[in-house]
């Protein structure tokens, strides 16, 4: 019935008649095969006439624009599964030459019904106290910054679900550029994927200077394997405070990314589906973004310094 029809347009059109009236016209646009025009008109309270009116308008210079920006929007959204918002959308765009504004951007994707996806909302857990290793401490003290490459790393694992049982990631991120330099996975969480994905970060490393690697106090990173590798690589071991998991935060935030870009997402029947999954998230989506953001701030340095014409 007419409730009915009203019921499936307002959960098409979102929550829109909360905003200007260019948007509702665009969201009975949008819907126009979908629903009748007078239906929709009177469920986000606009005339008919001024509907039609807008249809018959010629489009601004500006809407034009808006209409090519959002081409490429809808690709790239569709390139990361639905995942980036206009955030990440909007660094994408800068990234090509665009010079929108983030605040234009939001405005071009809501209009258009593309969002990101919400972060979740998890509960923390507690955890085991783990024994300390002697003579180890919490370099970091929880400053994820760093001012060169190959200066600070942490590594963490996580699990993530699949028809086959639980498979097990360990990443090496470096707090610089934020690349995932050493990744591993395997069905069980023991030393060895640790040290694969330390053995990967190491091969890719370009100098030979003393890096710090902070992880939390698991088995694994207390393992003497663990403890010897790092040695044999100028690699200083950091490690977390005991039950203190923002001491990791950095490792942590990578996860929460990942979990919500993908896998919350998905149901993985295999353990090889959820692998060909997460080497595409990180490999073709994450890294690319992270090197991208660092050629970025590269080039702003590079303006920052570069003398001028006048001052030589």
């Amino acid at each position: 019935g007419k409730g009915q029809e009203g019921t499936g347009f307002f959960s098409k059109s979102g929550n829109v008649l909360c905003q200007g009236i260019v948007l509702r016209y665009q969201a009975i646009w949008r819907c126009r095969d979908e629903f009748p025009i007078r239906m929709m008109c009177r469920c986000l309270e606009v005339s008919p006439s001024g509907y039609y009116g807008w249809v018959d308008r010629p489009a601004s210079a500006r809407q034009r624009d808006n209409e090519r920006l959002l081409v490429r929007m809808r690709q790239m959204h569709e390139d990361s599964q639905g995942a980036i918002g206009a955030p990440r959308m909007w660094e994408d765009l800068v990234e090509e030459g665009e010079t929108a504004s983030l605040n234009r951007v939001a405005r071009v994707m809501a209009a258009d019904g593309l969002q990101g996806r919400p972060r979740k909302k998890t509960r923390g857990q507690k955890t085991q106290p783990s024994l300390p290793v002697p003579g180890v401490e919490n370099l970091l003290e929880r400053d994820f910054t760093a001012l060169e490459p190959e200066a600070k790393w942490v590594t963490d694992i996580t699990e993530i679900p699949t028809g086959e049982g639980k498979l097990f990631l360990c990443v090496v991120i470096d707090l610089f550029s934020k690349l995932v330099i050493g990744w591993s996975m395997h069905h069980r969480q023991d030393r060895q994927m640790v040290l694969r994905a330390l053995e990967m970060a190491v091969w890719q490393r370009q100098g030979s200077s003393t890096v710090i690697l902070h992880s939390d106090r698991g088995s694994q990173f207390r393992s003497g394997d663990y403890q010897r590798f790092l040695k044999r690589n100028t690699l200083i071991c950091s490690m977390s405070a005991v039950g203190h998991c923002g001491d990791n935060a950095a490792c942590e935030g990578f996860f929460g990314l990942l979990k919500r870009d993908r896998i919350h997402h998905a149901k993985y029947p295999t353990l090889d589906a959820a692998k060909a999954d997460v080497f595409d998230y990180i490999e073709r989506f994450h890294n690319p973004r992270m090197r991208r953001r660092v050629a970025r701030q590269d080039r702003k340095f590079s303006t920052l310094f570069k003398p001028s014409a006048e001052t030589g």
